[in-house]
């Protein structure tokens, strides 16, 4: 592996980089709700060779969102059900803004 490869990992968004405790560090939380959201199966941290769970940016955006909902007083599996459920209708969204959009024109058409 190069360093070009390398420094491209740090650009992915779905690249674990992130160690549990450093993950709870900067979303200001504790690794037992980290332990919470994974066991509700919102996010799914990847594995180091040694075991321990490696979190994305990706999945630290979630696990934010999971965090403002609990700081809230939105019960945790409920927090989760909601972004699932964010997420699904954003999915739903984008699809029929893509089936409304014109079908483009052929010059045959015209």
């Amino acid at each position: 592996m190069t360093a070009d490869d390398s420094y491209r990992r740090l650009d992915d968004d779905d690249y674990p980089a992130y160690t549990m405790g450093r993950a709870a560090e900067m979303l200001g939380t504790t690794q037992g709700f980290l332990r919470a959201i994974g066991d509700a199966r919102l996010i799914t941290p990847l594995r180091s060779a040694g075991g321990h769970r490696r979190y994305s940016r990706y999945q630290l955006r979630i696990a934010a969102r999971a965090r403002e909902l609990v700081d809230q007083g939105t019960p945790i599996e409920a927090a989760c059900r909601i972004i699932v459920l964010e997420d699904q209708l954003e999915e739903a969204q984008r699809i029929n803004a893509e089936h409304r959009r014109p079908a483009p024109r052929h010059p045959a058409d015209a």
